[in-house]
This record gives C-alpha cells, sequence and structure tokens, in this order.
C-alpha cells in the first residue's frame, strides 16, 4: 500500500499543532470509554507539584495516534509497504489511538497491585461494544488492533510488525509523552526533535525498525530525557510520595475487602475518591488527604541497594506494609503516643530500565552494544541514583517523629 493520506478533519493539539483525522477515526474519540480518558489526567498527582500538569491521557492518546501516522508514512515510503496491508495500517493506528483506553487513574499508583494490566483490560474493551463496530469502520479489524496492544498474536507477521512499533525505545507513545509532559510542567528536558528522528527510521519486517549510526545521537537524546524526566517530574519527592499514599490507600481497602478490583477498572481519578468514600477503614487517610493537596512529610531517604536483602524485601507490598506497621510501633513507643500506620508511608519506585535492543545497520549491532555512550556499563550508574528508598509522614506526626530521622533507616 501507499502513504495515507486520506484524513481531512484536523484537531488542534498545543504540541503538535494539527493533527489529521478522518470522520470514522474522530467518531472513536467520542466513543464513552475513549471519552473517560479526558477525566484521567496523565501524571496523576504530579499536578500538586507542577501545577500546569492538568493535561489528560485523551490528549495523550491523540497526540501518540498523531506521530503513529507520520511513523507508519515514513515507515510505507521506505519499503514498509511491501509487507503492510490497508487494514493493518488502521488497525494500528487504532490500536495507537486506543493504547490507554483501560489504564488505571493516577498513573502508577495501582500499578505494583494484583490488577489485570491495563493493556488486557483495553483489549478487551476494543473487542465488545461499541467500540468494536466503531474500529471496524476505520477499516482496522478489532482483533488485530487488539493484538497490536496486548502482545498477543505474534506469529503473524504484519501483527507482531506493529507491536514493535507500537512498543521501544522509539515507539509513539514515548515521543509524545517527553515532549507532552515536559511541556505541561513547563521543563525543557523531555523536549524531542520528534521530525528528525522519525526521518532516520528504517522499516525491519522482523524488528519493526532499524536505524544508521548518525541516528544514534536521536536514541540518547530520548534516554537522557527519560532519565531527566524521571529524577524530575515522573519520580520526584514528593510525586513519589503522593503516589505511595494512594497505592497505600488502594492496596489495603482490596485486602480488606473494601472493594474489588473490579470495582477499580474502568475507574476516573474522581470515581476512585467515590469509591473510597463509600468505604470505612484507616488506610483510606492517606487518600482522603491526597484529595485536600496535603503530601505526607519525607523523614528519611537512602538510596536503593539491590543487593541489601532488607531493601528487595520492600519491594514486596506486604512485607512494605508490615514495615510501615513496625515503624508505627516504633514511634509510638518513642513519642509515647498512639500512632497508626496511617500516618506512615514507605515508597520505592519501580523498575526501570534505559536498554534498548534497537539495531544500528551499519554497525551491525543492537544499540547498547554500538558505538553509542549507553553502554550497559553506563546503564547500570543512571538507575541506582534515581530508586530512593523514601518514609513520610503525615502532618499529624510530622513534628513529633522527625527527629527520629536518624534512626529508622537502620531498622531496614
Amino acid at each position: 500500500m501507499t502513504e495515507l493520506n486520506d484524513f481531512s478533519k484536523p484537531i488542534r493539539d498545543p504540541i503538535w499543532k494539527h493533527i489529521w483525522m478522518n470522520d470514522e477515526l474522530y467518531a472513536v474519540t467520542k466513543t464513552v470509554p475513549f471519552m473517560r480518558l479526558y477525566n484521567i489526567k496523565q501524571l496523576g498527582p504530579a499536578e500538586l507539584v507542577y501545577p500546569g500538569a492538568s493535561h489528560t491521557r485523551a490528549g495523550h492518546s491523540i497526540g501518540v495516534y498523531n506521530i503513529a501516522l507520520k511513523m507508519l508514512n515514513i515507515l510505507l515510503k521506505k519499503g514498509a509497504d511491501v509487507w503492510v496491508s490497508k487494514e493493518g495500517a488502521m488497525s494500528f493506528l487504532a490500536a495507537a489511538l486506543l493504547h490507554d483506553l483501560g489504564h488505571f487513574p493516577f498513573t502508577h499508583s495501582l500499578k505494583e497491585l494484583k490488577l489485570k494490566e491495563h493493556e488486557e483490560l483495553t483489549g478487551e474493551l476494543i473487542l465488545k461494544e461499541p467500540l468494536r463496530s466503531e474500529v471496524a469502520k476505520i477499516g482496522a479489524a478489532p482483533e488485530r488492533t487488539a493484538a497490536i496492544i496486548t502482545g498477543e498474536g505474534k506469529d503473524d507477521a504484519e501483527t507482531a510488525f506493529f507491536q514493535k512499533l507500537l512498543s521501544g525505545v522509539l515507539d509513539p507513545d514515548k515521543l509524545d509523552y517527553l515532549n507532552r509532559d515536559a511541556f505541561y510542567c513547563g521543563v525543557p528536558y523531555g523536549i524531542q526533535d520528534t521530525d528528525f528522528i522519525l526521518s532516520q527510521l528504517i522499516p525491519d519486517k522482523k524488528n519493526g525498525i532499524k536505524i544508521e549510526s548518525k541516528a544514534i545521537l536521536s536514541v540518547e537524546s530520548i534516554l537522557f530525557s527519560k532519565y531527566l524526566m524521571y529524577k524530575s517530574v515522573y519520580w520526584h519527592k514528593d510525586v513519589r510520595i503522593a503516589t505511595a499514599m494512594m497505592k497505600k490507600a488502594i492496596f489495603t481497602g482490596i485486602e480488606r475487602e473494601k472493594f474489588s478490583p473490579e470495582d477499580l477498572y474502568h475507574q476516573d481519578d474522581e470515581g476512585i475518591f467515590r469509591l473510597l468514600e463509600k468505604t470505612n477503614y484507616p488506610e483510606k487517610k492517606p487518600a482522603q488527604d491526597l484529595r485536600l493537596g496535603k503530601i505526607y512529610h519525607i523523614i528519611a531517604e537512602e538510596a536503593f541497594q539491590g543487593e541489601n536483602p532488607k531493601h528487595r524485601n520492600l519491594e514486596d507490598l506486604y512485607k512494605r506494609r508490615t514495615a510501615e506497621e513496625t515503624l508505627a510501633e516504633y514511634f509510638s513507643n518513642k513519642t509515647g503516643i498512639k500512632i497508626g500506620s496511617e500516618e506512615i508511608v514507605i515508597d520505592i519506585p519501580e523498575r526501570i530500565s534505559f536498554e534498548s535492543d534497537l539495531f544500528i545497520e551499519d554497525e551491525k549491532k543492537v544499540f547498547s552494544e554500538s558505538s553509542t555512550v549507553f553502554s550497559k556499563e553506563f546503564i547500570k550508574t543512571l538507575v541506582p541514583s534515581l530508586r530512593k528508598i523514601r518514609i513520610a509522614v503525615s502532618d499529624k506526626i510530622h513534628k513529633k517523629t522527625s527527629n527520629l530521622k536518624q534512626t529508622i533507616l537502620p531498622i531496614f
């Protein structure tokens, strides 16, 4: 097939200016499942630190579609038209537009909980009405669209090709969220030369894309930006604690059967708070405070040490809760007042990778083994500088416990 250019409906966007759709794609953005994304902030509680960061999953999803369209047209011109069908192309664009359809509110607050992956929820939504019919009207196959997102159907070469495009170091998702999040947070770190990056892509039927070594700088720019955005925005200390507060409330609520995982699926930001309002248990206090804009105060911090078994234990939410209960008892003994574990949160960011298997055509090597500065040895130095164990406490006990911070971490 040739270039996709039969889109005449413009959507104005502060990042990409005009985004072009046809009537059928636009109709998908007006369905009930997609409209929910307008009620989910892309960065969750980050707006408590960066007030401008009130942009939504809907805006991001439309931005990802935009980059996917540009990427696909470039790859088609460079030879991908040999194996890409019109139905496959439209399925890929629909997948880009709908990739976050099942995403939970509050960014990754619910990520470590025993819930379905948001990609699985997205696939389920695409395969039932009203989206099944609306996706078919685009000229896409609902089953292929869902598979591109969920990672199923890898035995089909065209589906596997599109899966590689949608997920990788140079994927449309990352190119949109780095630029979009930096713009709304008012920081310069995520801005990318997106048009140049896309122009350097070479289609590869097996691996999705590859590049020449002259484009290594573009990949390095993305990885450095990812690092800086995690350091300054995504894993900003107060954003991390706010995320941990919501996670504690939801995790405990599920464990105490105050609500079920199914009650959380397809909620928006406000829906989570309404769900919590119907319950009564002490550990929902952090979420109540968060709704009032009160972020717990950090009283201790230490770099995560992967070789330390006590640190590794805290990656388990059950053991983390036990540690919070231990701290509550410790503080109670030291201060002479009764302190509940709802006044304390421990946060550890999840594991993150800066590696890439992107193939460098002229060097005949994968990216991390090429002439890039992002060698495996260099990457090992990045993550430890980001991952911090933090202990934070509520306003109620902050003054009473802040002078104990030197005695806390040895407990762990």
